[in-house]
């Protein structure tokens, strides 16, 4: 049967909405509470919508009883703290499952692709259901940092690098992309990121903030791309031999949120 796709998506994986004025908001992500939460990069987490409500972000298929990314549950201290932020993450009326801010610190192009992985959002997702996607909602503004996504992990020729200043509003198929963010500045980043369950309402709501499948890269020199991936690539050997040296032998990049921590 499979699953229930975006008709936004069809084209290439993503879409950047309008740009939201972010300046007219508080900052209400100062506000909340953030947990110590490891995803690509040095990061905590302030969880909006959780499994069960609590103020912690595994992922649902490591609860009991365990299910997909779907029917997240309110955190009241937060939501109560960050009333336009759920607000925000509400407003498409799609099934959401976790819902999060992001606080990421500063880090480098080759970091960036070291960390790159692919989400396990429709782990245990029924067949017939919606697809999960996710959302990012960039709160803070950092023009010059950019989401990078790829989908050939190893080439750089399918990257695509989309600017972060504040307002900036992304979907993307995060379990068909490797992606990660290359933060730079002096301060951390914040997000809001979103799983949406796909369906007419999503579509309908990237249709209304007329999303463009088609973002303008971020422009960096071919000797940059290639010293971020020479770098990248040593990390990758580097660690490889690591594990070999102890025995284990990897197979392959899993998301840094799919395990219980």
């Amino acid at each position: 049967m499979g699953y229930n796709r975006l008709k936004a998506f069809e084209e290439t994986g993503y879409v950047v909405l309008d740009s939201y004025d972010q300046a007219a908001d508080p900052k209400e992500w100062l506000d909340i509470e953030y947990v110590d939460w490891k995803s690509s990069g040095v990061t905590r987490f302030a969880p909006l919508a959780s499994a069960f409500g609590e103020m912690e972000c595994n992922g649902f298929w490591n609860h009991t009883p365990p299910r997909t990314d779907k029917d997240g549950v309110w955190v009241k201290k937060n939501v109560d703290l960050a009333p336009i932020l759920t607000k925000r993450a509400q407003e498409p009326g799609a099934n959401i499952g976790r819902c999060r801010v992001i606080e990421l610190q500063p880090n480098k192009y080759s970091d960036a692709l070291y960390n790159m992985h692919q989400d396990d959002n429709n782990r245990l997702n029924p067949d017939g259901t919606g697809w999960i996607v996710r959302g990012f909602f960039n709160l803070s503004d950092n023009p010059d940092s950019m989401m990078i996504l790829r989908e050939d992990r190893l080439d750089p020729s399918t990257e695509i690098r989309i600017p972060l200043p504040a307002g900036a509003q992304l979907i993307v198929d995060t379990q068909r992309f490797w992606h990660a963010v290359w933060h730079q500045g002096d301060e951390p980043r914040y997000c809001l990121i979103t799983s949406w369950e796909s369906g007419p309402e999503l579509d309908a709501y990237i249709e209304k903030y007329h999303g463009n499948p088609r973002a303008v890269n971020y422009p960096l020199t071919d000797e940059f791309i290639a010293a971020g991936q020479a770098e990248f690539e040593r990390r990758l050997e580097e660690r490889r031999l690591a594990l070999l040296a102890k025995g284990i032998v990897e197979e392959g990049v899993k998301d840094p949120e799919a395990e219980a921590m």
